[in-house]
């Protein structure tokens, strides 16, 4: 199973990268499907097969990774636009609002997202899903010394909320923006999510969750179809 998840991944990030132009200002964003999309747009620069890309990187993370190929970067602060924006999701609806930030980058990916004329989704099919949340939890991002009010003002909300702990290391994951992480359950799933996302970001102590809604373009899903790798594109109607 991970040899063909693997190999869905390498379709998709094969076909979002097609859709890179020359003098495209490129969200790149994180996770592995990103990082696959981003080594191809690497080997196309390299190759001489694009040129004048500038990229935006979405973690520290992928900004080691687009700088190691050799790809321009420019901070937010430095651009005017963002002409596409590239990035995978931890679980996709049928209405193409998402859950991200199984990486911690949620806050760069939503303010790239944010700010692209075009923000592509890059999955694998296995992140489709029918209702959020039911699979995979909610992140959201906490100022270190109110994660304890948070977490009691999200149960209020419904929400049972667990400080995410680093594997490698002992105590919290800290985020590049050197806060905390609460990863959240809603027992019956996310069935409004443009109201949640509102209703958890108007909370003291929160800096932004995971929902990205009403912001996706496009979403390329790789599966396997008899035995081979194919990209799915699913367009919002």
């Amino acid at each position: 199973m991970a040899d063909l998840q693997d190999r869905m991944k390498q379709a998709v990030a094969a076909a979002a990268v097609e859709q890179i132009q020359d003098g495209m200002v490129v969200g790149l964003g994180s996770g592995s499907t990103a990082a696959l999309m981003i080594q191809g747009l690497g080997a196309r620069l390299q190759r001489g097969e694009l040129q004048d890309i500038t990229g935006v990187t979405t973690s520290f993370q992928g900004e080691v990774l687009a700088a190691e190929l050799g790809i321009p970067l420019k901070s937010l602060n430095a651009i005017t636009h963002i002409d596409l924006a590239i990035d995978g999701a931890d679980e996709v609806d049928p209405s193409f609002q998402l859950i991200k930030g199984g990486g911690a980058c949620h806050v760069q990916e939503k303010l790239v997202a944010r700010r692209a004329a075009r923000f592509v989704v890059v999955v694998d099919a296995t992140k489709l899903v029918d209702t959020l949340n039911l699979g995979f939890l909610l992140p959201v991002e906490v100022l270190p010394g109110a994660w304890r009010q948070v977490q009691g003002q999200l149960a209020e909300l419904g929400g049972q909320a667990e400080l995410r702990m680093a594997v490698r290391k002992a105590g919290p994951v800290v985020t590049d923006q050197g806060n905390l992480v609460l990863d959240v359950k809603f027992a019956a799933g996310i069935s409004d999510p443009l109201a949640l996302e509102k209703e958890i970001n108007n909370l003291p102590g929160v800096l932004e969750n995971g929902l990205f809604v009403n912001l996706t373009d496009q979403v390329l899903v790789g599966e396997i179809v008899e035995g081979v790798p194919g990209v799915r594109n699913l367009v919002k109607r």
